[in-house]
């Protein structure tokens, strides 16, 4: 039934009421219900509307499960309130299923984890330069940019040639492939975050994007690193802002463990912070939820 949008309206909730209880995949040990008010989503939809320059009607692929809350907050949230297009696959989302959904569909973002991108370059990319002539070439400085500049034209059009950037976040990414992807110019980047934060901590865009960084600090969150030289000596990532959640659910003694007195979210994951100026990026050791 068709309503008229002068008798659309929606109770007023406040941003501090609950919105989500999401249980994590354990990455951070067993699996816990992570109680996420309404600010920590509209955070994180916030910062995709302000960075991430999608426009009405622009088509979106979503292949992860939507229980997953990078793909709940960005595939679906974010890219719905922009007025995106958005296809979800019918089928198991394989390399295979899915490559054939971007030549179809043409989606001007695309989000990923690195287990997707990784197999891609396994399966598809890797055999093609370690044979022939591509396996001479890539190995001599200029020439081997015939190989690079190949690869990327066939990355572009396996991903639909409509693309932005690819965002991928979930996990680190293999420095193999990372390493490959750059010398080809392939537009990427790698955030960071989980599923406490609902999940975005930092993000760049692929042009300004680092090898081995997964980004600056989202607008909504400090960053610091516990450790006695934070730009040197690797310590644990700790996070504070109003994406961060108000804690597990029935589980007060892991939550006062997890989040300090004064709001810092222990991330459990381990990195550092470059001293470029504002940038900071912290880099990965373990992978967030």
């Amino acid at each position: 039934i068709a309503i008229p949008k002068e008798q659309f309206k929606l109770p007023k909730i406040s941003n501090d009421e609950l919105a989500v209880i999401s249980y994590t995949s354990g990455t951070s040990g067993f699996s816990k219900g992570v109680m996420l008010p309404h600010l920590s989503l509209a955070s994180n939809i916030q910062f995709g509307i302000d960075y991430i320059k999608l426009k009405p009607g622009d088509n979106i692929v979503s292949f992860l499960p939507l229980a997953h809350a990078f793909a709940c907050s960005f595939e679906f949230l974010t890219t719905f309130v922009m007025g995106c297009n958005i296809t979800f696959l019918g089928k198991v989302p394989s390399p295979t299923v899915i490559l054939q959904a971007f030549k179809e569909i043409k989606p001007r973002l695309v989000f990923s984890v690195p287990l997707i991108i990784e197999k891609i370059y396994r399966l598809r990319i890797k055999p093609k330069i370690n044979t022939g002539a591509a396996k001479i070439l890539i190995k001599i400085p200029l020439l081997n940019r015939i190989v690079y500049n190949k690869v990327y034209k066939q990355l572009n059009e396996s991903f639909g040639d409509n693309f932005l950037e690819v965002i991928i976040g979930g996990a680190s990414l293999n420095p193999e492939v990372e390493n490959f992807l750059k010398k080809s110019k392939f537009r990427f980047t790698i955030g960071y975050g989980m599923t406490e934060c609902g999940p975005l901590i930092s993000y760049s865009n692929w042009k300004s994007a680092k090898k081995r960084s997964c980004g600056k600090p989202i607008d909504c969150i400090e960053v610091k690193i516990d450790s006695p030289d934070p730009q040197n000596i690797v310590g644990e990532i700790l996070v504070k802002g109003s994406n961060v959640m108000n804690g597990y659910y029935k589980n007060p003694e892991i939550t006062s463990a997890t989040i300090t007195s004064d709001g810092w979210l222990h991330t459990g994951d381990l990195g550092v912070i470059d001293n470029d100026g504002d940038t900071t990026t912290p880099q990965i050791s373990s992978p967030g939820t």
